[in-house]
């Protein structure tokens, strides 16, 4: 098992496929991918594995509000429209707008900068996004792909399912959670790793009644999006995974658990 953040972790069966892992540093932030089952040292799964990872670097020159040059740091400094911007910028746009909708204002990435002006930041979207969308390189493939803690599973018939940790946001230490996973994504959002850095869109403060929130369903993005704007509504949070397919884990800033009727845990 694998400790901290969410994370893939060998089952324990004696059965478990060959297995191969890859970690790089993207979008200031470890990847780590995992591969299980033959064929791991082919030329077809080390290019669906570069493919995975290309992608990723290039959602981060587009997306990074870090790089200068960057789509959308060019755009919030009013140098490049939306409509002369890469492709996905627009796709991601139109995306965010839908986020706030579904989650009643909860989920929002107009948000302040250091100066008190407002402006777009999609980056609470851009990494379920971008790493959905690297996972559908390894269509075939029985895989993990985790970033930053961020995970989408995939076990091909006949193999076990993947582990899923999910650690204590009060004490990094422990596991709070292992979610065995055949198929589909885990998402946690809150203040272990950094703070109370996610944002009350309503009061444009930070969001401290939750220590953390971790969502389970078929996509990364929703499941991010669902996770982060629980933290930012509090102790209710769980309420916007009504009718969503999601079921999650609330940790709440006194460090009592509670879980929606289907969290796997």
């Amino acid at each position: 098992m694998t400790r901290g953040r969410p994370a893939a972790a060998r089952h324990r069966d004696d059965a478990v496929p060959p297995r191969r892992a890859w970690v790089e540093q993207i979008m200031g932030m470890p990847v780590s991918l995992h591969l299980r089952g033959p064929g791991l040292d082919s030329a077809p799964a080390a290019a669906a594995v570069a493919g995975v990872f290309d992608l990723l670097r290039q959602a981060d020159a587009v997306f990074s509000t870090y790089r200068a040059g960057s789509d959308v740091s060019r755009i919030r400094r009013g140098e490049l429209a939306v409509a002369d911007a890469h492709p996905w910028v627009g796709e991601v746009l139109r995306l965010c707008e839908a986020a706030r909708e579904r989650t009643g204002g909860w989920f929002d990435t107009m948000l302040p900068d250091p100066d008190g002006v407002r402006r777009w930041d999609p980056a609470g979207l851009v990494k379920g996004w971008a790493v959905e969308l690297a996972a559908r390189r390894l269509s075939g493939y029985d895989f993990c792909l985790n970033a930053g803690g961020d995970v989408v599973v995939a076990a091909l018939p006949g193999h076990p399912p993947w582990r899923v940790g999910v650690e204590d946001p009060r004490d990094v230490s422990r596991l709070v959670a292992v979610l065995p996973l055949a198929a589909g994504a885990v998402a946690t959002s809150g203040t272990a790793r950094r703070g109370a850095h996610i944002l009350d869109p309503r009061r444009g403060l930070p969001a401290t009644g939750v220590a953390g929130v971790t969502v389970t369903g078929p996509s990364l993005l929703w499941a991010d999006v669902l996770a982060t704007a629980a933290v930012a509504k509090g102790v209710t949070g769980l309420d916007l995974l009504r009718g969503t397919g999601c079921a999650g884990l609330l940790v709440d800033a006194l460090g009592q658990h509670h879980a929606t009727a289907g969290f796997p845990a």
